[in-house]
């Protein structure tokens, strides 16, 4: 009973919010906490966090308390046991950071406070076209329930010192691999970068890369994946460790770069080696680089569960988040450094003042040198090739 009220009780919830304007919306969110659930392990975005906070505190009145997370489905968890209870309101979690995966999932469970998107003031600057990235979040559409703030484009990151001229395919990093045992690795397929490189991988050796947009079909998955782990098979016993542990965390593998244990890393931040070396995390001479072809990108999103307890700040938060001022504030490369979702095109004059000037550094790398981006496969295939890694490999 309580499941078939839930798409009715958010759509009284959303209705009810929507009536009101927009200054309604801020005058209502004065004096509430926002609890942003959101992955804890890189201190980069931990700190612009912070710094929402104390914009968000000195500007709305509103805090906002950073929940961290090692992994988003804690959050979503959280949402379905409240559910559980009946806790259709005042629930814990106000805003997560979420990922495909999990966005798949809480919007099948009717777990989504929304749309909201469409009515932030700051959506003004954004593409939301029905086929534009911040319209389509691993194939799935966003339908107004969850709002961009980052982009993320998968690229290595090499010590240029060592390896002047890194690998530009699948295939050349194993040979490479071969000729510098024990120099690559990358981390653990349970973190989303682990299994954002088994991704890359796939999408690289497939015949049929289109096929991936389909969600996963346990009749073609064995002969789909058949060239990932013949591959990998091959390129396992050549890495760090010979491939018997794994880093936890791309913080992780950065660090053992910058000691020189390997030479190569990956991020889902174009300008991550930039900001890191800024920080002492990386070498002066680690540079980023991508494969021919290019590599997946996505947009990072954050949504509002249906039963957040407050909803008029949480959507406050998630318009400052998309302020042009927020958004240059990012993608400086001495605060986060990440790129903004803002389209050029949509942004006026004084919009686009925010970005000029920024830091610039031999790191970082143009939008050109990125190459395409490739689309995100559908979330069920990262989600089924993690657990397939861990059923074949782990120990």
């Amino acid at each position: 009973m309580i499941k078939r009220l839930l798409p009715i009780l958010a759509l009284m919830m959303a209705t009810q919010t929507h009536a009101q304007t927009w200054q309604e919306t801020v005058d209502a969110a004065r004096g509430q906490t926002v609890y942003w659930h959101a992955w804890g392990g890189d201190p980069r975005t931990n700190s612009y966090i912070d710094w929402v906070d104390a914009q968000m505190q000195a500007r709305f009145g509103i805090a906002v308390e950073h929940v961290p997370l090692t992994d988003t489905a804690e959050a979503v968890t959280r949402v379905l046991s409240e559910r559980a209870a009946g806790q259709n309101t005042g629930g814990a979690v106000d805003l997560i950071w979420i990922n495909g995966p999990n966005f798949l999932a809480m919007k099948e469970q009717d777990l989504l406070f929304g749309p909201f998107v469409q009515r932030l003031p700051n959506a003004r600057f954004v593409d939301l076209s029905p086929d534009a990235p911040a319209s389509v979040d691993f194939t799935v559409p966003v339908d107004g329930l969850e709002a961009p703030w980052r982009l993320a484009k998968f690229v290595f990151i090499h010590d240029s010192a060592r390896v002047p001229n890194p690998p530009h395919s699948m295939g050349e990093l194993l040979d490479w691999a071969r000729d510098n045992p024990g120099r690559f690795t990358h981390p653990d397929p349970a973190n989303f970068m682990g299994a954002s490189f088994l991704k890359q991988a796939l999408i690289s050796l497939v015949d049929t890369p289109a096929i991936l947009q389909n969600p996963v079909s346990e009749a073609d998955y064995a002969a789909l994946t058949a060239p990932l782990w013949a591959w990998y098979d091959a390129l396992r016993p050549l890495m760090w460790r010979e491939g018997e542990t794994f880093p936890e965390n791309e913080s992780i593998q950065a660090r053992l770069l910058n000691d020189g244990e390997i030479d190569i890393t990956m991020s889902f931040d174009p300008s991550y080696a930039a900001a890191a070396i800024n920080l002492g995390l990386l070498p002066d001479t680690a540079r980023v680089f991508v494969p021919e072809g290019g590599t997946l990108g996505n947009i990072s999103f954050v949504a509002i569960p249906y039963n957040a307890a407050h909803v008029d700040g949480a959507q406050v938060v998630a318009d400052f988040l998309l302020s042009p001022e927020a958004q240059a504030h990012m993608q400086n490369i001495d605060n986060l450094g990440a790129f903004s979702v803002l389209d050029p095109a949509l942004m006026d004059a004084e919009a686009a003042a925010f970005f000029a000037d920024l830091p610039q550094s031999p790191a970082l790398p143009e939008l050109a040198d990125l190459g395409p981006t490739l689309l995100e496969p559908h979330a069920s295939w990262m989600t089924a090739i993690a657990e397939d890694w861990a059923a074949r490999y782990a120990r």
